[in-house]
């Protein structure tokens, strides 16, 4: 089997771009739209993200098993990505473009109609995206790169997306029109990112996927204990990295004293990731995927502890732990997706059944449980705090 080129490492990146176009800024400036624009109370869009995202996990169970189903000539997975963008595209619009004067409960209503849709429909995009490194190639060490060219891509994405949208805080006159207008943007970017990936992308591994019920999904999350254990990791170190990202804007509009701030814990944090993904394939190929995880656990948890005891009257201070653990973060994030792929091939040994898109649809529902937890608890902590 031939090499990955240049190129389909490229277009696959750009697929994970034009994801977080949508989901990056989505995490960061959802709730202070809501708070800030739309009016809605912290407590109520603290509940709002832990029933939508919950529910979006829900929706790539079923996506996974849908798609697994998938035949077509372009293959499984690719299709998705011609056929959903543009949908995916005009709701993420949508989450940003509540009309006024709706009045409190058509505004909530209109929160929960179109982030529970946004989130169905990026279920059907989402899950065959990260499909596809289990079917372009087998080769262990060419899926890491897929990993850390997406996780590169996606870290950059985060850094515009800080750029574009963090002077429009303070500075616009009219926040609600200047998020609409940038959302539009955004869109037709990810839409011609989401065609590029489906054009450079091919399905190389030809195996047939067995017709996966939920029950089998069931039965297969319980005979894949690396998948399970991969799960129960991946919940909990979302909910740590939601909570952080969901409050980081606030934490540097009103702590430390300006949301320009948050230009600055973006890049530092960018910079770290960046940093990350230089390091894992070197880490990988020294000592393997478990140990290169396990290590940046641990350095991940130290950071942490020192993003959260930094004095708030120095910024540099919490601006360099913030970007410390830019680089524990951006491993571990890499790491979850090429361990992913390769618990795909264990299972097939193990049980005899593949299904990528069950269980890719998994972890997906695990991390989704950890954003929804995440978030939620970033935004009630925001409605006791005042």
């Amino acid at each position: 089997m031939s090499e990955l080129t240049r190129g389909q490492y490229l277009g696959y990146a750009g697929g994970d771009a034009a994801n977080n176009l949508t989901f990056s800024m989505a995490s960061a400036f959802l709730l202070i739209y809501y708070t800030d624009v739309a009016g809605i109370s912290a407590a109520a869009a603290g509940t709002l993200f832990l029933v939508v995202r919950v529910w979006g996990g829900v929706t790539d169970l079923f996506a996974g098993s849908r798609i697994d189903k998938t035949s077509t000539k372009w293959g499984r997975f690719r299709p998705y990505l011609l056929f959903g963008s543009v949908p995916l595209m005009v709701l993420f619009v949508a989450l940003f473009s509540i009309p006024g004067g709706m009045g409190a409960t058509a505004t909530l209503v209109w929160a929960y109609a179109s982030y529970a849709l946004f989130q169905l429909v990026y279920s059907f995009v989402n899950i065959p995206y990260g499909s596809l490194a289990a079917v372009m190639t087998q080769d262990s060490d060419e899926r890491a790169k897929l990993s850390m060219s997406r996780s590169v891509a996606a870290s950059l994405t985060i850094l515009v997306i800080a750029l574009v949208v963090s002077p429009q805080i303070d500075g616009s006159e009219d926040l609600q029109r200047s998020l609409t207008i940038t959302t539009m943007i955004f869109a037709v970017v990810g839409v011609a990112l989401y065609l590029w990936c489906f054009s450079t992308s091919r399905e190389t591994v030809q195996r047939r996927a067995a017709t996966v019920t939920a029950k089998d999904t069931a039965e297969m999350l319980r005979r894949n204990r690396p998948l399970l254990t991969l799960c129960a990791a991946t919940i909990i170190f979302l909910t740590g990295m939601f909570t952080l990202q969901t409050v980081a804007v606030y934490y540097a509009r009103d702590v430390l004293g300006s949301s320009g701030y948050y230009i600055w814990l973006t890049i530092v944090q960018t910079a770290g990731m960046l940093l990350a993904a230089v390091l894992v394939p070197k880490a990988v190929a020294s000592i393997g995927k478990k140990k290169t995880y396990l290590i940046a656990a641990v350095v991940g948890a130290v950071a942490a502890v020192g993003v959260a005891l930094a004095p708030s009257e120095t910024p540099v201070l919490g601006i360099a732990a913030y970007g410390l653990l830019g680089i524990p973060l951006g491993m571990l994030n890499t790491l979850i997706f090429a361990l992913q792929a390769d618990t795909v091939d264990y299972g097939e040994w193990n049980s005899g059944v593949r299904a990528e898109g069950a269980s890719y649809s998994v972890l997906s529902f695990t991390r989704k449980a950890g954003q929804g937890i995440g978030g939620a608890a970033a935004a009630y902590t925001i409605g006791v705090g005042g």
